[in-house]
């Protein structure tokens, strides 16, 4: 399968690291042209000059945004009026006890994981549909599904982006426009590789085995036994974002490496 995005802009949330610049740079492998975005202005053009090195050439541009208020989400929607793709890959996460979530954490938390996706699918799908044709995909994760007692807060913006994903296909029903949800497992993106850093120090592990040791012991159902890599979950954003997903929409995509105990959706 060739899949061919020439022609078509991409907006990638959250794509100065991690996924989403695994994501982005997929997209502009497959011809996209290219919007970057993180909060601060020196991150996102080291993020293009990245992407540009892995795929010279590019047609690649970066807008510095605080997408956990409706400003910043103004500011990057003002920049770029119309999209055909927007990947909502934004988004906090970090293991806290849940009697010490004060509520300022809960609110930055829905914010950015949540209403940024709104905010954006509101300033771009109008056009999408006008358009017939356009595909939105949000990153949600295996933890909407199990909710890790740790991470309530980070849970709960999960299952949200579910629902939201979910609603969004129908109201764009017969449009051409999909909308789908990406839900990763353990990734070794570059925060996941921060929080293991301590573990692998103590241990005397290598980060890679320190991943395979936390999938092990707190996803004891994967199926994969490591974590993904950025660019795995990225080929299936991707594959979600294309020509040949078309009959692909209201789906909750699983990247989880099996981690989910279903064989259904």
């Amino acid at each position: 399968m060739r899949i061919d995005l020439k022609d078509k802009t991409a907006v990638v949330t959250g794509s100065t690291g991690g996924i989403g610049l695994a994501a982005a740079i997929g997209l502009a492998r497959a011809g996209a042209a290219v919007i970057l975005n993180g909060r601060e202005e020196d991150r996102v053009e080291g993020a293009v000059r990245m992407l540009l090195e892995a795929v010279p050439g590019a047609d690649v541009a970066g807008i510095p945004s605080d997408l956990s208020t409706a400003e910043g989400c103004a500011r990057l929607s003002g920049a770029l009026p119309n999209a055909d793709i927007l990947v909502n890959n934004v988004g906090i996460f970090g293991p806290k006890p849940f009697f010490e979530i004060e509520d300022a954490t809960w609110e930055r938390c829905f914010q950015l994981n949540v209403m940024s996706g709104v905010r954006l699918s509101r300033a771009y799908m109008k056009g999408m549909m006008e358009r017939g044709w356009g595909r939105v995909v949000f990153i949600s994760s295996e933890s909407a599904l199990n909710i890790p007692a740790d991470m309530i807060h980070y849970g709960f913006t999960k299952t949200a982006m579910l629902a939201l994903s979910r609603g969004l296909a129908k109201m764009a029903a017969g449009t051409g426009v999909t909308v789908n949800s990406v839900l990763p497992g353990p990734t070794m993106s570059e925060g996941v590789g921060e929080m293991l850093k301590e573990m692998a120090e103590e241990q005397g592990l290598s980060i890679d085995a320190a991943g395979v040791a936390f999938v092990k012991s707190q996803r004891p159902s994967s199926i994969l036994q490591r974590p993904a890599s950025v660019e795995e979950v990225a080929n299936m954003i991707v594959y979600a974002c294309s020509m040949e997903a078309s009959a692909t929409t209201g789906a909750a995509l699983r990247v989880d490496g099996g981690v989910v105990d279903s064989i259904v959706p």
